[in-house]
């Protein structure tokens, strides 16, 4: 009998890996300070983020009852549970964070202007699902207009040295 390679359509994401990514938020707001969060998961949901299913762009993370809950967070359904199995795609899910922690950032939030953005949702070296939290400020029209005159100009410049280093 030939052997034949286990291979799967579906990759599992070992850990230590990146899951989403909120790259929008480097784009709409100022990140001053980032923290890690732990994050209260039910078992279906931990399946879809091993299989790398997540999404940020539209998420942020807010004060509910003195805890720090994540709020419109996309993880969607794992598709090889039953149906009674499933969890709600966009539930608020609580963030684990010690007492003097949560003090700490709502007091920094309770500043004008200042808002609590998850920027990253990743599994860490004990296997742990675990948010970054980015404590940031909105930019302006003029701001966002701004980096995308640095973005385009960088690129062109990678574009003229790659072509003259040729």
């Amino acid at each position: 009998m030939a052997n034949k390679k286990n291979t799967k359509k579906t990759q599992m994401i070992s850990s230590e890996a990146n899951v989403a990514d909120n790259r929008r938020a480097k784009f709409d707001y100022h990140l001053e300070e980032t923290i890690e969060a732990g994050i209260m998961l039910v078992g279906t949901e931990v399946k879809s983020l091993r299989m790398g299913q997540c999404n940020l762009t539209d998420s942020h993370a807010g004060e509910k009852n003195g805890e720090i809950w994540l709020f419109n967070a996309y993880i969607p359904e794992y598709q090889k549970a039953g149906p009674k199995a499933q969890h709600e795609t966009r539930r608020p899910r609580p963030l684990l964070l010690k007492k003097r922690e949560i003090a700490k950032i709502l007091g920094q939030v309770s500043r004008g202007g200042y808002t609590l953005v998850p920027t990253k949702i990743y599994f860490n070296k004990k296997g742990l699902a675990k948010v970054e939290l980015a404590i940031a400020k909105g930019k302006q029209t003029h701001d966002k207009r701004e980096t995308i005159k640095k973005r385009d100009w960088d690129r062109q410049k990678h574009r003229i040295l790659k072509n003259n280093g040729e």
